[in-house]
């Protein structure tokens, strides 16, 4: 379905005028152009809302985009004054007509009785952009999360299912408690399910009845109760499933792979005309995922890896010329790698892949390491798993492996970094001991922390509270705010440390460590940062919407301080 570019209707005679001036320059004007119809074409999500004064840019509009038309039929842009763009979220209203509402129950609620203002106001919106100038465009904003006054279930009508999909991370438990005992205590809901072993449970597992009883003291543990996989996404059997068994809201929680797969249900749920929410929670340990503060997980991460960081720096001090060598979680980000560094303090060097580095010669890395002992008698170092593969890949013949979810099989830096370091102060004749130490599984697989649990609590009721209200998006915090996000701007990109912001100078000036980087390595990342997080443009976006999405992505939610 194509999209439709809705214009205010007093410009259809304009419209149509501009039209044919088109169709001239093209050579087709030997055929006459049919006038347009005078009945307004409804507002869906099909449509984006152009304003009259991008109007005349309408050629420039059609070349504008870059998303394909079959993701296009589901992007709803809105512009408002003073260059507003609400990037918004699907709604049932938008593919099912007529569909019957209900009193929120909080306003019932004898625990929510004396929260003032309690409901969501429709119109309210959080910036992705919160550092602005006087004569700043007020930028691209989303839906904020929270309960609705009305909603598009009753309480007896719903039929929920639960997923957790890809690899572990301190918190899922959590959110799968605070779903279902969201679900029963805020709304009343009774039929809950867990699909078991991530999406292929949707086809090849029964269902797994859930209770708050049930689920009562799982956030005390690791992993998922639910069980999880990667890969085994059909998505015409999923929603086959979902159909036959009538469920009405799914709750899926994973990385960018998940919310993709979880994208590919709602477009085919809506190519079915089917009333069901489609609520994705995004979780990675790495806090790669696009335009959130941060994922759950996260905290809990980093505080362990600095227990990891802790023990290699006791190794290290404890013989002469030590090296304690820790490596972390960061596929493609090396954010659990910076904060433990900076949250540590005894971290004299941190590899990360968003920073490229060399081994031999002046200025590299085993040269660093060679001054530090002779200096200190003793080093850590932190690397990200995804740091340096490059160099790998030249030293020994690879092969582009991938795992179920389709990602790239990394080697293990950590072991080659300590052969290298070995076979290098051999061949100087200088004596050193190395630790090496990888606590990859053991974070991934403890209970999350205080701050993570109460995060987790406010996802899940976010989602609920979303999936209600009958949307379909992923959640997130934005600038401390809770919000509705499309799918396909967590999806687009990935969330990764800037090596040319303040942060990464930040540990540098910590750690004392060499940057690795020339000139030409700072503009390249520069160029890199502005495109990753460029998103893509809808179908029939204006000059005023592409403007705040690129003024939006040159501040990523991480922007550093």
């Amino acid at each position: 379905m194509a999209s439709h570019i809705i214009l205010p209707p007093e410009d259809a005679d304009e419209n149509h005028h501009q039209e044919e001036e088109e169709r001239e320059e093209l050579g087709h004007d030997d055929a006459p152009l049919e006038q347009p119809p005078k009945a307004a074409l409804p507002f869906s999500a099909t449509c984006v809302r152009i304003s009259r004064d991008s109007y005349p840019n309408l050629r420039a509009l059609r070349n504008a985009s870059s998303v394909s038309l079959a993701d296009a039929a589901y992007v709803k842009i809105s512009e408002g004054d003073y260059g507003y763009v609400l990037d918004d979220v699907p709604h049932f209203t938008d593919y099912v007509p007529d569909i019957p509402t209900y009193p929120n129950p909080l306003q019932d609620h004898p625990a929510y009785s004396t929260v003032k203002q309690y409901f969501v106001d429709e119109d309210d919106t959080v910036p992705q952009k919160v550092v602005v100038q006087k004569n700043s465009r007020r930028g691209v904003h989303f839906r904020r999360a929270g309960p609705r006054q009305r909603v598009y279930f009753g309480p007896d009508e719903v039929k929920a299912c639960i997923v957790t999909c890809g690899g572990l991370c301190p918190g899922l438990n959590t959110v799968i408690r605070e779903l279902v005992c969201g679900l029963s205590h805020m709304y009343n809901v009774n039929n809950i399910y867990g699909i078991q072993n991530g999406y292929k449970g949707f086809y090849s597992s029964n269902y797994l009845p859930l209770t708050p009883k049930s689920v009562n003291d799982i956030h005390k543990r690791g992993g998922t109760v639910l069980g999880t996989s990667r890969g085994g996404h059909d998505t015409k059997k999923i929603v086959d499933n979902i159909q036959d068994r009538g469920i009405n809201q799914v709750y899926i929680i994973g990385g960018d792979g998940t919310q993709k797969g979880a994208y590919e249900i709602f477009k085919e749920i809506r190519k079915r005309g089917l009333k069901v929410s489609v609520a994705g929670v995004p979780k990675t340990i790495d806090n790669d995922i696009a335009i959130i503060d941060k994922s759950f997980g996260f905290d809990t991460a980093v505080e362990e890896a600095q227990r990891a960081i802790d023990s290699a720096h006791v190794e290290a001090c404890s013989a002469e010329n030590g090296i304690g060598l820790v490596k972390l979680m960061g596929r493609y980000s090396g954010f659990i790698a910076m904060y433990a560094t900076l949250a540590s303090r005894d971290v004299d060097c941190c590899l990360i892949p968003e920073s490229p580095f060399y081994m031999d010669g002046e200025g590299g890395l085993l040269q660093y390491i060679e001054s530090r002992l002779k200096e200190n008698k003793h080093m850590v170092i932190v690397v990200a798993e995804g740091a340096g593969q490059d160099l790998i890949a030249k030293s020994i013949a690879t092969s582009d492996q991938q795992d179920a979810s389709g990602n790239k099989l990394l080697l293990d830096i950590g072991l080659w970094l300590t052969h290298k370091i070995k076979d290098y102060f051999k061949s100087k004749k200088m004596e050193m001991t190395i630790k090496y130490i990888d606590p990859t599984y053991m974070i991934r697989a403890i209970p999350s922390n205080a701050s993570d649990n109460v995060y987790c609590t406010l996802l899940a009721h976010s989602a609920i509270h979303g999936a209600m209200a009958g949307y379909s998006f992923t959640v997130g915090m934005v600038n401390g705010r809770h919000t509705f996000i499309p799918f396909y701007r967590v999806t687009s990109t990935r969330n990764k440390v800037k090596v040319t912001d303040r942060m990464w100078a930040r540990l540098l000036s910590s750690t004392n460590q060499p940057s690795f980087l020339s000139q030409k390595d700072i503009d390249e990342a520069s160029e890199a940062d502005r495109l990753a997080n460029r998103p893509p443009l809808p179908t029939g976006a204006s000059h005023r919407v592409a403007s705040s999405f690129e003024q939006s992505a040159s501040s990523t939610s991480n922007g550093e301080i």
